[in-house]
């Protein structure tokens, strides 16, 4: 029960990253972003965390490994556009990782 809880914590904060993602669609270069994308990426963090304590020692590290290096990458692009618009190239990136990342979550 707590396993299914964190996972739908989790989801929706994913959902929710990617649609502060989509909101910027149209003005990507023009809106400097605010900390709404900060606290779901930290909250996907901590909730990430706690579902491979959760299922631990049976963790798929396939998907774990993967979602972590995406995570990172996201981390770093991020952290370079602090309080900066995106360039056209970052922004089609973060885009392209979160849904690598959602493609990996449900890959069997």
């Amino acid at each position: 029960m707590l396993f299914s809880i964190v996972l739908l914590l989790h989801f929706g904060c994913f959902a929710g990253y990617l649609a502060v993602l989509a909101t910027q669609w149209s003005d990507y270069h023009t809106k400097v972003r605010d900390h709404k994308g900060l606290i779901l990426g930290i909250a996907l963090l901590v909730t990430g965390i706690i579902l491979v304590v959760l299922k631990y020692p049976h963790v798929n590290y396939y998907k774990v490994i993967p979602k972590t290096g995406i995570f990172a990458v996201v981390t770093l692009i991020n952290i370079r556009f602090t309080n900066k618009t995106f360039t056209k190239a970052a922004y089609y990136a973060l885009l392209a990782l979160t849904m690598a990342a959602a493609c990996i979550a449900i890959w069997h």
